[in-house]
């Protein structure tokens, strides 16, 4: 196991109506709020009145920034920031899932910045100092509400690109699992998808000893694999809500992965996907993994797989290691279709007109994956997923 440094400043309040914790935590930073949100669900499902009458009973002044994109653009994310500077922000709630999240993190900082926010998306200037940040949960996938990263596109210039700081904690996070209930069904796989996508690129790695980590994960992945049809089927089971979303909270704050660290395969290869086609992050997820799987089993990495596939599935540890493996991977392709997930790229609008350039982008950084990718073999798990 490696050196590590590993804390979670989030505060958490887990459970039904935590809601009522906002009356007593937002006005700690600030009366002057941007309220961040995607679409309607939540004026549909009465949170975004229930959070309006914590305002008027604690004097908040509120400007909103509405229509957070699934997939959050640059252009919103200039347009919070302009919110911000011009009316005196002095603390920002997102309330809805990791896009909101992250689309609200990058206006944190783009608010403290006087240059251009994709400035800080490319990595270009260090994120040095951010307004407050307080999360209302309401669809569990990305972990944003209690980890460092966001996530956000340009399609002007079809880039999907990851930033992180330690600055980007939120303050707060309120995780009531009854705000999940009105999640469809394709959005909640979709979810946990990206959920056990997490999980996976860091239980995949080389790093010897880190027992601790691995066991974690593979108790994360078994509660995605009994949970997530439940959530599918069963939209307002309370018990299943709550387990997805304290599991994705937990897949991506560090705790299944400092010690292990290992540089991310699939999450890029899917970016590229999401910033050319638009498509939804956790869908793409599943069609790669199966196939980045497939690619990268060998000598080499056959014995991590053969752990996968004893301890998560339970397959037979008697078994020759590569027919435990590739059983392992196709029980997760198969995992994929109980949550009807669709199965190739051809499915969700996706041809191999960009395949070559996408791989090209996807490819930088990975010669120090888990398993090292070039670009040929991105593009290889391009085409197997056609």
């Amino acid at each position: 196991m490696n050196n590590f440094y590993y804390q979670i400043p989030t505060e958490v309040y887990f459970g039904k109506g935590q809601i009522g914790q906002l009356e007593r935590e937002l006005p700690k930073y600030g009366k002057k709020v941007l309220l961040v949100y995607g679409g309607g669900s939540i004026k549909r499902m009465g949170l975004y009145q229930t959070i309006y009458a914590i305002f008027e009973r604690i004097g908040i002044e509120v400007i909103e920034l509405p229509g957070v994109e699934p997939n959050p653009r640059i252009e919103t994310v200039r347009a919070g920031v302009e919110l911000c500077k011009n009316n005196h922000i002095e603390v920002i709630l997102a309330v809805g899932g990791g896009s909101t999240i992250d689309c609200a993190k990058v206006i944190s900082a783009g608010a403290k910045y006087a240059g251009d926010s994709w400035d800080i998306v490319t990595g270009s200037v260090p994120v040095t100092d951010t307004l407050p940040i307080i999360t209302v949960l309401t669809l569990a996938a990305t972990g944003s509400e209690m980890d460092r990263f966001a996530v956000i596109s340009n399609m002007k210039t079809n880039d999907k690109l990851g930033v992180f700081s330690p600055l980007f904690y939120p303050k707060v996070s309120i995780l009531d699992p009854e705000y999940t209930f009105t999640v469809p069904k394709n959005q909640t796989a979709a979810g946990t998808a990206d959920i056990m996508s997490h999980i996976f690129e860091h239980y995949f790695n080389n790093v010897k000893g880190a027992y601790v980590q691995n066991r974690i994960a593979e108790g994360l992945l078994k509660t995605c694999i009994h949970y997530g049809p439940i959530a599918s089927h069963k939209p307002d089971n309370y018990e299943a809500r709550a387990n997805l979303m304290w599991v994705s909270s937990l897949a991506i704050d560090g705790i299944t992965w400092r010690g292990n660290d290992v540089i991310p395969s699939v999450h890029p290869m899917e970016h590229e996907l999401s910033a050319y086609y638009d498509i939804t992050h956790g869908v793409g997820l599943a069609i790669l993994t199966p196939h980045w799987m497939k690619h990268v089993l060998n000598d080499k990495t056959v014995d991590r797989f053969v752990e996968y596939g004893v301890n998560v599935w339970g397959i037979d540890p008697s078994q020759d290691k590569f027919q435990i493996a590739n059983q392992a991977i196709e029980m997760t392709a198969n995992f994929y279709k109980v949550l009807e997930i669709p199965v190739t790229l051809r499915e969700v609008g996706i041809d191999d007109t960009h395949l070559e350039i996408m791989a090209e982008k996807a490819s930088r950084g990975l010669e120090d994956a888990f398993y090292p990718l070039t670009g040929k073999d991105v593009l290889d798990i391009f085409k197997a997923s056609l």
